[in-house]
């Protein structure tokens, strides 16, 4: 009799520890979704419905700008946030790599496609590509990449129109992924890196905005840089410390993380503006967050000067926590992180993986995070993200995966040219720029399953439009992506953390 009661209750706490989400599964998913993203010469790929597209990018500039990534459901290469995604995923590798098994080599090859047309983009001395494409034109259109009417146009900052935020973020993107692929391929890694420090020194030598040198091509609807470029550089200089271990490069980030902004402006895509504490901002815009987190690490490990980084690293963690008295974040009732502006999924995979990644710092080092008067354990960061990663896999009010492929129930009628339209393999005749609308408006599912893709997602109340035209609802992008890469591989391997 006793040894049935042992087992009902062995049985019991089994039951108690089911994992509600297949982790590995969404991560493989997550990462299949750059192969959908691609632009340029596609190699052999699992996504098998999309072809070659932009072939002759760069052509006009005299110079081969072929390659890269679509950032959502447009067909304009942005390389700001482009860069941002390379970087992110590399962050993601870096920290989380050693779980991802068999997936970690599609990971790398999504980060190496990012930097190989990363190296043609800086290819000439004085000079970086920041857009290819017409972002007014191509918005007029609803069109397949592989049909692509409108102007591949090359937009480029150089010494006398600098464009320093783009500039930055692509060093930082090189260097990072430079550390991740060193492994690998060090001569590729060796290229990466050196470039990195070369584009670097034009940022930072050539100061200015973007958003002077391309006026409406970028603001206000086309990733306008709100928060200024100083973030970016301070940002780029730590990848390149990581990197190299140079002391020029750590010395940079001590000298300048002082003068950034307390408070910023922050511009999303649609136009609209928010204005908040510097430290609790991180996205393709802002870096502020990001630069607190990632060099609270060396901080630690070295006990060294805890200001600033520490105490911002530690107000940041306290903005986010739902039992905080200095949140500045809200939940939804079922659960979900919300920051304003569209796309709310940005900041919710953004911030989840800073969770991650300071609660790994801050438990090697054996300390809580102090929020007024009460501690924070590290383990309690852990919980909360793995709350929004259970919720974009479908433990939510709707019982909807965000993520396109993953589960039962998912979006079917999401913002994207390529997966909404015919395929080539199922239409090869030519369809013409406003040829695409009556797919726009079609009330049926996407024909191509963009499988990975996670939305912008449900509206505070948990509600969700499932259609094309609620861009902030339903389009996928690629930096919403690339930081849950990581939060998955983490989940896969501690499934019941």
């Amino acid at each position: 009799m006793m040894m049935m009661v042992m087992t009902t209750t062995t049985m019991m706490m089994m039951v108690g520890r089911v994992i509600s989400q297949d982790y590995g599964d969404a991560l493989t998913k997550s990462i299949l979704f750059f192969e959908g993203q691609r632009s340029g010469k596609l190699p052999p790929q699992r996504m098998t419905w999309r072809k070659d597209s932009a072939l002759d990018d760069g052509n006009g500039s005299n110079v081969d700008l072929v390659g890269g990534y679509y950032d959502a459901g447009d067909n304009v290469k942005f390389n700001f946030p482009m860069a941002f995604t390379t970087t992110l995923l590399s962050w993601s590798v870096l920290e989380f790599g050693q779980f991802m098994g068999s997936d970690l080599q599609p990971a790398l090859d999504a980060i190496r496609w990012g930097t190989d047309y990363f190296l043609k983009a800086t290819s000439i001395p004085g000079t970086v590509f920041a857009i290819v494409g017409d972002p007014n034109a191509d918005h007029s259109c609803w069109q397949r990449p592989e049909d692509m009417d409108t102007p591949r146009t090359a937009y480029a900052v150089t010494t006398a129109n600098p464009g320093s935020e783009v500039s930055a973020e692509i060093a930082a993107a090189l260097a990072a992924s430079a550390i991740v692929l060193q492994a690998s391929d060090s001569q590729y890694s060796h290229e990466l890196l050196n470039r990195a420090q070369m584009v670097f020194q034009f940022a930072d030598t050539y100061r200015g905005s973007y958003n002077d040198v391309f006026g409406d091509v970028v603001c206000p609807y086309y990733y306008c840089d709100g928060s200024g470029f100083a973030d970016e550089l301070i940002w780029a200089a730590a990848w390149l410390y990581k990197a190299t271990n140079n002391q020029t490069y750590w010395d940079y980030v001590l000298n300048n993380i002082n003068n950034l902004p307390q408070d910023i402006k922050r511009i999303d895509i649609d136009g609209s503006t928010t204005q908040g504490g510097s430290f609790a901002e991180f996205g393709w815009d802002t870096k502020h967050a990001g630069i607190n987190i990632f060099v609270s690490k060396w901080v630690m490990d070295r006990q060294l000067n805890p200001s600033p980084f520490i105490y911002s690293a530690d107000r940041f963690i306290c903005s986010i926590l739902p039992e905080s008295p200095s949140k500045s974040v809200t939940y939804s009732s079922g659960g979900l992180l919300f920051k304003p502006g569209p796309c709310n999924m940005q900041h919710v995979t953004a911030l989840t993986f800073l969770l991650l990644v300071y609660s790994k710092y801050s438990n090697d080092s054996q300390r809580d995070i102090w929020c007024d008067n009460f501690a924070v354990s590290p383990s309690r960061l852990v919980q909360i993200a793995k709350t929004q990663v259970d919720y974009i896999l479908g433990k939510n009010p709707l019982s909807m995966s965000y993520m396109v492929g993953y589960g039962n129930n998912f979006p079917q009628k999401i913002h994207h040219r390529a997966s909404s339209l015919p395929s080539m393999d199922a239409q090869p005749a030519h369809i013409e720029c406003q040829e695409g609308s009556q797919y726009f408006h079609s009330q049926d599912p996407n024909p191509n399953l963009l499988v990975g893709a996670v939305v912008g997602g449900p509206a505070e109340d948990d509600s969700y439009v499932d259609f094309r035209v609620d861009v902030s609802q339903s389009e996928p992008i690629t930096y919403i992506n690339a930081p849950l890469v990581g939060a998955l591989a983490y989940f896969k391997e501690f499934p019941f953390s």
